[in-house]
Parts: C-alpha cells; sequence; structure tokens
C-alpha cells in the first residue's frame, strides 16, 4: 500500500506571503553575508537543523555538502541530521535550537525563544541568523511542494493539497517573486519585524 506524501509544503497564499517576507529582509541576508559575525560553518549547521525539521532532500543533499567544505565534521552533520546537536559548538546551541524551534512552528515562533536569541548573540548576530533561517525555510519548502508534485505523479499525493496548488507554487514564482521585487521596491519604510505573523 502506497503511503500518501506528509512533507510540510506550500500552499500559492503561504508561498506568496513567505517570499514577500524574504523579500521585505533582503537587506539583512545581504548583511548577514557580508558582516562575519555567523561563520560559514555556523551557517550551515543552521541550515542543516532547519532542514532537519522540514524533511527536504534537495536541501539536506547540498547543505551536507556545503557544511563539510564549511569544516563542519561528518559525527557533526550525522547528530544534526537526526535532531540532535551532539558535538556542536556550545557556543551555537541556543542558535540551532531557535531554529529547530522556528522551523517546527511554521515560522511562528514564541517570543521568549526570540528573546533567548536575542539576549545570547545580540540583536545584529540575531537577526543575521534569522536572515538564514528564513532563508533555507523557503527552499525547504519549495524544495518539498516539488516533491509533493512528483509524488503525486506515482499515486501519492500530498494530504490537503491539489494539482493546481503545486503547480501554482512552482510556476506561480515566475509571478509572485517579481511581484515581491516590485512591493519591496516601493516600500516606504523597512519592516523591522524579524519573521512573519510577529
Amino acid at each position: 500500500m502506497k503511503t500518501q506524501f506528509n512533507k510540510r509544503i506550500y500552499t500559492t497564499q503561504s508561498f506568496t506571503a513567505s517570499i514577500n517576507n524574504a523579500f521585505a529582509h533582503l537587506d539583512e541576508l545581504k548583511a548577514a553575508s557580508r558582516g562575519g559575525r555567523v561563520s560559514r560553518a555556523f551557517t550551515e549547521r543552521i541550515m542543516l537543523a532547519v532542514t532537519q525539521v522540514n524533511g527536504c532532500r534537495y536541501c539536506d543533499y547540498g547543505h551536507t555538502r556545503a557544511a563539510l567544505a564549511a569544516g563542519v565534521t561528518g559525527e557533526e552533520i550525522a547528530a544534526i541530521r537526526q535532531g540532535e546537536l551532539a558535538g556542536v559548538p556550545e557556543e551555537e546551541i541556543t542558535a540551532l535550537v531557535f531554529a529547530q524551534h522556528f522551523a517546527e512552528t511554521e515560522g511562528h515562533p514564541e517570543n521568549e525563544a526570540w528573546e533567548r536569541l536575542v539576549s545570547t548573540y545580540g540583536h545584529d548576530t540575531a537577526r543575521d541568523i534569522m536572515a538564514y533561517i528564513r532563508m533555507i525555510m523557503v527552499g525547504n519548502l519549495w524544495g518539498n511542494t516539488f516533491d509533493a508534485l512528483l509524488s503525486r505523479l506515482v499515486g501519492r499525493p500530498a494530504a490537503g493539497s491539489t494539482l493546481g496548488n503545486e503547480l501554482g507554487v512552482l510556476l506561480g514564482g515566475f509571478i509572485i517573486v517579481p511581484g515581491a521585487l516590485i512591493r519591496r521596491a516601493f516600500r516606504k519604510k523597512p519592516d523591522m519585524t524579524p519573521f512573519a505573523g510577529k
């Protein structure tokens, strides 16, 4: 008996909201990549922690390779891919726990979790960490939506999804992404909200 596809995926509505949120914070991603407050290895651990929760096989493959290239050990990667934080640098644990929590709550973490991140790393570094989490969440859910379409084609559709929804997300990016860019260009003031829904 074929099992149903059960990974978290986008709807056209949630994809639109996620893309708009990502572009509203694009300057923060640029600042994070230039700032050097979060090392390459730390960034890849964040990517893997989020990906482990969301289960995107494409991001798992790509960021496992990137993590190895950044000096993350195979033992650390194996642990993170199992949802464990054994062996990771102690100073990164708060960020990785927050990254997992953010993914588990579908981008709606508890205020206390965000405040703990800021108190641990400071406002600027917390924003950098959030920028990387936001980026990988988009990649994870887009990849999962693509897999949902592939699963549908072999008779295992995702619960609550439709062919139109999956095609809308995968092809709608050609409309949604330019629309988000236009909205960003005409935005009057920066969106200071660290994540959607907060």
